[in-house]
């Protein structure tokens, strides 16, 4: 992409998280910080493009979308990012959530069910220039036990807690959910503490739902 491209949009990008995001109670600079430098019209599909900077999510093929610029930066603000966690993701669609943690933690792993998702995760994320992410094409309800224990999970789709999630937080570690059913979703961050689980729930939200196995094509549009 040239300079003059790239340059467009900035201007929405900017608008982007003062009217969307900051506008709506986001404070951690941090986040904000990443919501402004993370292109997303790298990650949506070229005919989206001119929408990439909307107050919407938008398709990205297989029933799956990217989530609305405000829903990125909520999540991300309840994971508490300091800089130094190894971060799970459940989902990494087209990267772009993927793409926001990179910029605030040491280390993202992050897992899509769908191969042809995957590839093009690996593409979006090679372009943005994002290195401090290791990529896997599995089912997300397994985690990634190689990597594990993580200082934070975040699932990116509608659904309940797989026990292997918690199994493999450290203790101290926020898993982080959109917990629900039938398109109706409230985000729960469940915090592993020595002795049990603190539990707080906060937005109601609609998230694609929480799938087992893995797909090996787009079979649906």
């Amino acid at each position: 992409m040239s300079l003059h491209a790239a340059l467009s949009y900035e201007r929405p990008r900017q608008r982007m998280v003062g009217e969307q995001i900051q506008a709506r109670g986001i404070h951690d600079e941090r986040v904000l910080a990443a919501m402004r430098t993370v292109p997303r019209h790298l990650f949506v599909d070229p005919a989206l493009v001119s929408r990439a900077y909307q107050d919407a999510s938008l398709p990205i093929g297989s029933g799956q979308t990217i989530s609305q610029p405000y829903m990125v930066a909520r999540m991300t603000q309840l994971l508490e990012l300091q800089g130094h966690e190894r971060v799970l993701e459940i989902g990494t669609g087209c990267g772009y959530q993927t793409a926001v943690l990179s910029r605030l933690c040491r280390r993202v792993y992050s897992i899509e069910r769908i191969a042809p998702l995957h590839e093009r995760a690996r593409q979006n994320l090679r372009a943005a220039r994002h290195a401090n992410v290791m990529l896997k094409c599995a089912d997300g309800r397994l985690g990634w036990e190689e990597y594990a224990p993580y200082d934070a999970i975040i699932v990116t789709a509608g659904g309940f807690a797989s026990e292997l999630w918690l199994q493999q937080l450290k203790t101290g570690g926020m898993l982080l959910l959109p917990e629900g059913e039938n398109g109706a979703h409230r985000l729960v961050r469940r915090t592993k503490l020595a002795h049990g689980i603190n539990e707080e729930y906060f937005d109601a939200c609609t998230f694609v739902p929480l799938l087992e196995g893995v797909e090996s094509s787009l079979s649906r549009k």
